[in-house]
């Protein structure tokens, strides 16, 4: 039996490809997806021809420095597999030629609150210190990844509101302050205005940005206390703390350091409350070989009276709570675990109170020289920061029936949103909204080490705007190595790596093969792809629709990292399809090759849409770049379930432009050297 080369009569159920990430290009000449060609030395300058293959980008060949940049290991090829049942094939079809979604646009000033027939979400992310410069880790572990998923949601037109703001009470700005010599307010308002110009550079698209440390906040925390105590909740006792006879103060925990009392730990770095090293929470007066972190003397343990949580009083309403929502919510496997494990050990009274000046003054007579303790206080700044949002701040927060919360954090913050804040709400008994998705994940470290700002060592908010990588490449990077199951590491070899292969060789490749090709050989102007007449055409629509169906669900689940790894699959299935299609011959072929040729660039475009609204989460400015290539910069479309006919015949693309820039060795051996650290 004669074999059809033609790919058109290729099985519909058993259709399989290989794709390598980098794509074989079609002519050794075209250098289309890069920003910047570097031209030949010593030839004349000759017109070129007109191409008739879509341009394609050839991978440049590198030698590694194996004494400066670490190998990166190449991607094994990966199988696309066409393989989608006839059920399948004629959904997306029946799909394919119905109108997309619009998107909601919201009013200019127009308060974002819970409306009755719509699926309203809420979104926080852990509230960064204000004391400090934030790092790449402290960006993927909450903002970065709760800004990816607001954009998501808008994107699928939930009602959605993302709130955050700087966590301005408790040591660390007291500390911070006595360092700079300043008050505490000088200090909040000095890094407030960094914080904001970080995220701004990061394209953080916080719906309200706001700060703890206000009158909303106060009213708010001392209401929840006052209700707690009036359950008999709260409860007094003495206790034992590190006082410095030198400072003449008790010394809180973020003023006391020493050596982790976990015999399987000892790190000697460990803080007052907690250690970073192996995560546990830590008393102060356990701690070995203490000192003081204003004079580094040895402080003495002294009595102080002090107000307690009544945790096990509230375990039974918390576990019930838990149970529920982990059942019923997406929790990461990290967060389900750390606050299933603080539950089984069982719940330990939590002192409430500090001896401070700076935070939240405690209302209880005999205790009004105290503030409230951080980890009481902080979490309820997202109610007060949504109350400096709007007036009607309580329909978010306490109408739970009608409200889904979404929390984003890394891991040492776990145990407080998932125990500490909840225990609160719940034994308030006032309805609060509480969390039902928690996503908290695990640590991104720099290189072979820790990030740390005093010895230079990993890239900080304020670096990354100084480099000359775009604000997209880094959200992309950091995006691509989540830490979402367990702890990941950034490097620069594999920056380079991913942006030169997924971004400039895979993404940017299919874009400017289908865009150029349709200005070349139609006048811009799009095809019309609403019948689709070839098998192939058919299994492609509904593979691409598979695909997207993956990367909502993934999605939905805060899988961001997967999410985004869906989107370079899509644009694979592109490139393939092209290549499998050979539009650049067919274009020269008999009419109905012709024709073929036409509706395969057709396709192609509307997946570059596509690929700009499922990209527009995780690399916006790249996502409008597309559409204005497109011509669609005006477009409204959201995203639903299906791949859509997007483009309509006669719609005439704008001007292809390369969308991404090759990052050269040499580059990140710079920032390597630049962003190592004190070496010994």
């Amino acid at each position: 039996m004669a074999t059809s080369n033609d790919p058109n009569d290729l099985n519909l159920q058993n259709l399989k490809v290989e794709e390598s990430t980098t794509v074989k290009t079609e002519e050794a000449s075209s250098t289309t997806t890069e920003k910047t060609a570097k031209p030949k030395k010593d030839k004349p300058k000759q017109d070129k021809p007109k191409q008739d293959k879509p341009k394609q980008d050839k991978p440049k060949q590198e030698k590694p420095k194996q004494e400066k940049v670490q190998a990166v290991a190449e991607a094994p090829a990966e199988e696309l597999d066409f393989n989608r049942t006839p059920e399948e094939v004629e959904k997306a079809l029946n799909e394919w030629v119905k109108k997309p979604l619009l998107a909601n646009q919201k009013k200019p000033d127009e308060k974002i609150l819970p409306k009755p027939d719509a699926r309203n979400i809420l979104i926080t992310s852990a509230l960064p210190y204000v004391n400090n410069v934030p790092h790449l880790g402290n960006l993927i572990g909450s903002l970065l990844s709760a800004d990816v998923f607001a954009r998501y949601c808008r994107l699928r037109n939930y009602n959605t509101l993302y709130i955050c703001g700087t966590d301005e009470y408790g040591t660390a700005t007291e500390t911070k302050a006595l360092e700079e010599k300043c008050t505490p307010r000088q200090i909040c308002d000095k890094y407030y205005d960094i914080h904001t110009k970080i995220y701004k550079w990061f394209q953080l698209d916080f719906d309200y940005f706001g700060r703890t440390s206000t009158e909303k906040q106060t009213q708010i925390c001392q209401d929840i206390f006052w209700k707690l105590h009036k359950r008999d909740l709260v409860f007094k006792d003495i206790v034992e703390q590190l006082y410095c006879d030198t400072c003449q103060r008790f010394l809180a925990d973020r003023y006391v350091a020493g050596t982790c009392p976990d015999p399987a730990c000892k790190y000697n770095d460990a803080r007052g409350d907690q250690c970073d090293k192996c995560g546990k929470l830590v008393n102060a007066i356990e701690l070995i070989e203490p000192k003081c972190q204003i004079c580094r003397n040895t402080p003495q343990i002294k009595k102080s009276d002090h107000l307690f949580l009544d945790l096990p009083k509230l375990q039974p309403e918390v576990r019930s709570w838990f149970d529920k929502s982990c059942k019923t919510g997406h929790w990461t496997s990290t967060a389900s675990s750390i606050t299933e494990a603080w539950l089984n050990e069982g719940l330990k009274p939590r002192c409430i109170t500090r001896d401070l000046k700076w935070g939240t003054q405690v209302p209880l007579e005999g205790y009004t020289d105290k503030v409230f303790y951080v980890w009481f206080d902080a979490p309820i700044g997202y109610l007060s920061i949504t109350a400096n949002y709007t007036d009607k701040w309580e329909q978010w927060w306490k109408q739970p029936d009608k409200v889904e919360l979404f929390q984003f954090m890394a891991k040492d913050n776990v145990p407080f949103h998932a125990v500490i804040f909840p225990a609160c709400l719940l034994g308030s008994q006032d309805n609060f909204t509480v969390v039902n998705h928690l996503s908290g994940i695990d640590y991104l470290n720099y290189e072979d080490a820790k990030f740390s700002k005093s010895r230079g060592t990993g890239v900080f908010g304020d670096h990354a705007q100084d480099t000359e990588i775009p604000s997209d490449i880094w959200r992309f990077y950091l995006l691509y190595i989540r830490p979402e199951t367990t702890d990941s590491v950034f490097s620069w070899a594999d920056l380079m790596s991913k942006n030169n292969s997924e971004l400039l060789n895979n993404l940017g490749n299919f874009i400017n093969r289908a865009i150029p090709f349709c200005e070349t050989k139609y006048a811009g102007k799009v095809g019309d792809a609403s019948k689709l007449e070839t098998p192939l055409d058919r299994l492609f629509v509904a593979q691409i629709t598979n695909e997207l169906n993956a990367y909502l669900e993934a999605m939905e689940k805060t899988r961001l990292r997967d999410g985004l790894k869906c989107v370079l699959r899509m644009s694979r299935y592109g490139n393939k399809f092209l290549q499998m299609k050979e539009p650049w011959k067919k274009c020269k072929g008999s009419d109905a090759d012709q024709a073929d040729a036409e509706m395969s660039i057709a396709l192609a475009l509307n997946l570059v849409y596509l690929l700009s609204l499922v990209l527009q989460p995780f690399m916006p400015t790249t996502s409008n770049e597309i559409r204005e290539q497109l011509n669609m910069k005006e477009s409204n479309y959201g995203l639903d379930n299906a791949f859509h006919c997007y483009l309509p015949a006669g719609h005439t693309v704008g001007k292809a432009q390369p969308l991404f820039k090759r990052v050269e060795s040499a580059l990140v051996e710079q920032y390597r050297a630049r962003f190592g650290g004190q070496k010994k």
